[in-house]
């Protein structure tokens, strides 16, 4: 697989087939990350076929200053917003309230967790279990609230560094880093409620 660096210099230079390649790469990813924009899949397909043309008309623009995949899903971010606002589903996120992830009886005096939750790693049996397991966590991802969602998909998923899901979302590294926490924390719970351990 070529670099990202190597596929925009040919893609700026109009090679058809490193544009093939581009959407190889990038088209599950980003249909994962606007699915958690928009209503549903269909509109999710839309807002990434706007992506790619604004690729092909916007990659003689791209100088690098952010990663190929940085600058992709940003650029899928404000159509999904701009989508998401004529569908008028933009949901305010209200950092304020406080709102604990985990229940506080679950940490001892030190603040240390009284019971460590569950390993799943080492529950799962075999691939097949971990298959079914990861299955379950993308239903559950679902459930979350929408801005907790899309970090986790972010950095969980896509595999995003927090400083690129900031970039992408336009969001402080406190609040990214309080959604992920919040995000991962109602997963797990969710999880464990599941499986009989909550």
């Amino acid at each position: 697989m070529a670099p990202d660096a190597d596929l925009v210099s040919r893609l700026q230079s109009g090679d058809g087939a490193a544009f093939v390649e581009l959407v190889d790469r990038y088209h599950t990813p980003l249909l994962r990350l606007a699915r958690t924009f928009v209503a549903n899949q269909a509109v999710a397909e839309e807002v990434v076929q706007d992506v790619w043309l604004g690729v092909v008309r916007g990659i003689e623009r791209f100088e690098g200053r952010s990663s190929l995949k940085t600058w992709l899903f940003r650029i899928m971010v404000n159509r999904a917003r701009s989508t998401g606002v004529r569908e008028h589903r933009e949901t305010p996120v209200d950092l304020s309230v406080s709102e604990p992830a985990v229940s506080p009886d679950r940490f001892d005096r030190r603040g240390q967790w009284a019971e460590p939750p569950a390993v799943w790693a080492e529950e799962a049996e075999d691939r097949l279990a971990a298959k079914a397991l990861a299955g379950r966590i993308t239903g559950l991802l679902e459930r979350l609230p929408e801005a907790q969602r899309q970090v986790v998909v972010m950095r969980d998923v896509e595999g995003l560094a927090s400083a690129e899901v900031c970039s992408v979302l336009g969001i402080s590294e406190g609040n990214q880093r309080v959604l992920l926490h919040r995000g991962r924390s109602r997963l797990r719970g969710m999880l464990e409620a599941e499986r009989g351990n909550g």
